[in-house]
């Protein structure tokens, strides 16, 4: 069975990314009814070029509808489906079973895709959905490969789609009031603070004894009680899509360009090569938290990530390749550099993993410079490989 690779793509340079290292769909949001509403996202005109951008590379575009509605929302939700339908979509995903009936009435013709946020895990839920119209549904996280698979057997006609990296949420499938009761924001509306994140303290309060804030200390950084670490299914590709699974989806609406054509970069070739590659190693090279299965493969008490929020990764983002040719590259500084470092590649070619040495480094004018410090300026630097525009350079630290 082929399987579809799909990305998020916050605006429009990180879909051109999303696609130009691999995926074969991405999924975006417009200005409104989405669940990451501090993503730059895409106004009307920005989603009909980048549907019609997708279309040109035989890709294909999901949009994200995903808020759960209220009353005064329901009119312009409507308006809205006709227009993704105009504008060609190839899907909206949706959580709120209003929304979908509000989409039928506006665009029957849309497909609709169900959001994980609407927490299907099990086999009649999805049967369900199948029975309202959808046509796929994107999986509850907390699902097992086996519970996956007596899916799919029983509905075996609907699309079923799951997560394989990313952010996981403490809550059940995103479904989390701290953010609205402590800092106002409504989590199921896109404005999540993600206060899972923080370090958090306890009073001490017994009658008599003296109160106060005191810190949670697992060590001397502190703890993150509901800090959950990151999903990677990477080893487990062959055994999701022999669940059912057609669609590998990626979290990250967030997430910068260097990391999305990392992790992209990395699945893309994982599945290319029969789900056999070791990609483990690449995926420690953008910023992350420490992995887990979650429950993919049963029970799992260990999701937590106790010791920080994210690390780094083993690799500097240092600069976009905008142009190449025969021993040279034109490069927009992302992370300072200087002449004698040496810079690997980050492509979806045969350039891949390939590294050499900063040798030469011109600005636009012709200057030659040592210290490649200005932030986005365009440098012109030696290159023994043909680097194309979307290439990305990386130092390993």
């Amino acid at each position: 069975m082929k399987v579809e690779l799909l990305a998020p793509a916050g605006n429009r340079a990180k879909l051109n990314t999303a696609l130009y290292f691999g995926a074969d769909a991405a999924y975006v949001g417009g200005k409104a009814f989405s669940l990451r509403s501090f993503a730059d996202n895409f106004d009307g005109e920005q989603l009909k070029s980048a549907i019609s951008y997708a279309h040109s590379l035989g890709k294909k575009i999901y949009v994200t509808v995903n808020i759960f509605a209220k009353n005064a929302d329901l009119s312009a939700l409507e308006d809205y489906f006709a227009f993704l339908y105009g504008a060609g979509a190839d899907a909206a995903i949706i959580s709120d079973p209003g929304v979908v009936y509000a989409c039928k009435k506006a665009a029957p013709n849309l497909t609709v895709h169900i959001s994980t946020q609407a927490n299907v895990t099990n086999k009649y839920a999805v049967k369900f959905w199948q029975e309202q119209g959808a046509g796929r549904v994107i999986l509850a996280r907390e699902l097992s490969l086996e519970e996956i698979a007596q899916i799919h057997a029983f509905v075996p006609q609907i699309e079923l789609e799951a997560f394989v990296h990313g952010a996981m949420c403490i809550s059940y499938s995103g479904r989390c009031l701290l953010s609205n009761y402590l800092a106002g924001r409504e989590s199921n509306r896109g404005e999540c603070v993600q206060a899972c994140r923080w370090n958090w303290q306890v009073r001490k309060n017994e009658a008599g004894a003296e109160s106060g804030w005191m810190n949670v200390e697992e060590d001397e950084r502190g703890t993150y009680i509901f800090n959950s670490k990151d999903l990677n299914m990477s080893a487990h590709l062959k055994e999701l899509a022999q669940a059912g699974v057609c669609s590998f989806k990626i979290e990250g609406r967030m997430k910068s360009e260097y990391y999305l054509a990392t992790v992209i970069n990395a699945y893309r070739r994982c599945i290319d090569g029969g789900f056999n590659n070791v990609v483990e190693r690449e995926l420690l090279t953008a910023a992350h938290r420490d992995y887990t299965t979650a429950y993919m493969l049963g029970s799992n008490d260990k999701t937590v990530n106790y010791t920080d929020s994210q690390t780094k990764g083993d690799c500097d983002y240092i600069a976009n390749v905008l142009s190449g040719g025969e021993g040279t590259a034109v490069v927009e500084m992302r992370g300072r550099f200087k002449v004698g470092d040496t810079l690997e590649v980050l492509s979806p070619s045969g350039n891949f993993g390939k590294s050499f040495k900063v040798e030469s480094a011109l600005l636009p004018d012709g200057t030659p410079v040592d210290d490649c410090k200005r932030v986005q300026e365009h440098y012109a630097i030696n290159c023994p490989y043909v680097l194309h525009e979307g290439d990305i350079l990386r130092r390993r630290k």
